[in-house]
């Protein structure tokens, strides 16, 4: 059997790899170590920026099998036929910590899935709860910094997330969720997923419809306590996933969509754009469109779970976005930080390649030349070069316009005056008493710790929302302090 020769990255044949080049056996090293400079300098660039959110990560490949076609409602092409098959990639994260944190965190989980179509390549980069902490993006980095480590210690700070929350009261929905039982799930397998945002359809009659994505996992919900956390290994979920693939036991959701009319959104009581806002089911029905299996663990862990790439930019035919001020944001964002982590063509590397022909005129930058697109052919538009092959747009699969709302003026709009409250009182209020008492402990642990002005308005919050929740927080830290 012949052996594979060990080479550089250049192609040529490496003679030793164990013993550097030196002036006798007790000597300095010389400088035609070229190999050794070879290897040293690529261990020293192993490593690309870690994502500031969603940094611990594991992914899996997998299909998405469409049971209900949706003409009716989109003209997406995997979206079509019942029976249809499409390749998807997805990678679960926690969001706060970093690459050294653990996978039991109390963290919101990333659930982000990226559709393989044969009209490119649609991401759905969403979560494993159906709201957010913030309906405007301005908030964002300010949020994010008072939930990592304290800039002074490089420690947790539950009194910078307090003293956030307390001034920003849209946030305390997703935050009861959070700090529920519901708050760490035992592995990436036993939890929800969610596009959270609302989303677009439009079919071939230029109708838009509003969507939001919920996909329910079949093997039943499954959460741990903070206890019970504790005596978990930092990477069990990821663990879990792989070892559930590779002994064949792979993990599946029903997909399911809440969909919503034009006209209807309209006057709706509630802003259906709004990030921190659920849509009742019972106005808003789930309708099944599909299943979705993962069942091929990735080869290498850097090149395809770290490498991966999803943006909310990531639109096909018959998919779009909508008003809601998070998502417009992500729009830019998402795509802007792969720029930054992995560079102007990280859609080429295989992971995030698009599986269709691919055509356009964005040339060079760094790693151009993976799946270059174009080669040598023109690279500007317009050209007069179509029936030469030259890549032009299609028209046929422009989203229909969108009108914009009567009178509207352009200024910073406040949504101090929207109700922040009403829903997270009725998630309470669906808690046994168990539940209540877990959630408000688990809080109250933190909110020892806040300013007392933060606590009073924490307070004040929790009452709005049901006058219990306060009672019992106030209970709870009445015993802690």
């Amino acid at each position: 059997m012949s052996k594979t020769t060990l080479t550089t990255s250049s192609g040529a044949p490496v003679p030793e790899d164990n013993n550097s080049i030196s002036v006798g056996e007790r000597g300095p090293l010389t400088f035609d170590n070229h190999y050794l400079f070879e290897k040293l300098a690529h261990f020293n660039r192993e490593r690309i920026p870690e994502r500031v959110v969603h940094a611990r990560g594991t992914g899996a490949y997998g299909t998405f099998t469409l049971s209900k076609g949706m003409s009716q409602h989109s003209i997406a092409s995997f979206l079509q036929t019942e029976g249809q098959q499409t390749d998807v990639f997805v990678r679960f994260s926690t969001v706060g910590g970093g690459q050294d944190s653990s996978d039991y965190a109390r963290d919101p989980r990333g659930f982000a899935i990226k559709f393989y179509t044969e009209q490119g390549n649609f991401d759905l980069v969403g979560n494993n709860t159906p709201v957010f902490f913030l309906n405007d993006p301005i908030n964002f980095p300010d949020f994010v910094h008072s939930q990592k480590k304290d800039p002074r210690t490089n420690l947790p700070n539950p009194a910078a997330m307090f003293e956030f929350w307390a001034n920003h009261p849209n946030s305390l929905h997703q935050m009861t969720i959070l700090m529920s039982d519901r708050g760490i799930p035992a592995s990436y397998r036993h939890m929800h997923g969610f596009s959270s945002h609302t989303l677009s359809f439009w079919n071939d009659k230029g109708e838009r419809f509003w969507v939001k994505w919920h996909l329910k996992t079949n093997q039943g919900i499954k959460n741990v306590s903070d206890a019970e956390a504790a005596g978990l290994p930092s990477f069990g979920a990821q663990q879990d996933l792989i070892d559930a693939i590779d002994n064949g036991d792979y993990p599946s959701w029903a997909v399911k969509v809440q969909i919503m009319t034009e006209a209807e959104a309209q006057h709706y009581r509630i802003n259906p754009f709004d990030l921190t806002k659920v849509w009742p089911h019972s106005d808003f029905p789930l309708v099944e469109i599909g299943q979705m299996a993962l069942n091929r663990n990735v080869d290498n862990y850097f090149a395809e779970t770290e490498q991966a790439a999803f943006a909310p930019s990531n639109l096909v035919p018959g998919i779009g976005a909508s008003p809601d001020r998070m998502l417009q944001a992500r729009l830019l964002a998402y795509q802007d930080a792969h720029r930054h982590r992995i560079g102007a063509n990280a859609n080429q590397i295989p992971v995030n390649a698009a599986k269709c022909p691919v055509n356009h005129y964005q040339r060079d930058g760094a790693m151009a030349g993976i799946c270059p697109a174009g080669g040598s052919g023109v690279n500007f538009y317009p050209n007069d070069r179509a029936d030469q092959g030259a890549a032009v747009p299609a028209p046929q699969v422009a989203a229909p316009p969108m009108p914009v709302e009567a009178d509207a003026w352009i200024k910073p709009h406040d949504t101090a005056e929207y109700d922040h409250y009403s829903q997270a009182g009725e998630l309470y209020r669906l808690m046994s008493d168990v539940q209540k008492n877990a959630l408000t402990l688990t809080i109250a642990g933190g909110l020892v710790h806040a300013s007392a002005s933060a606590q009073e308005r924490m307070l004040a919050q929790f009452a709005q929302a049901d006058a219990d929740y306060a009672e019992r927080v106030k209970r709870a830290m009445s015993k802690i302090a």
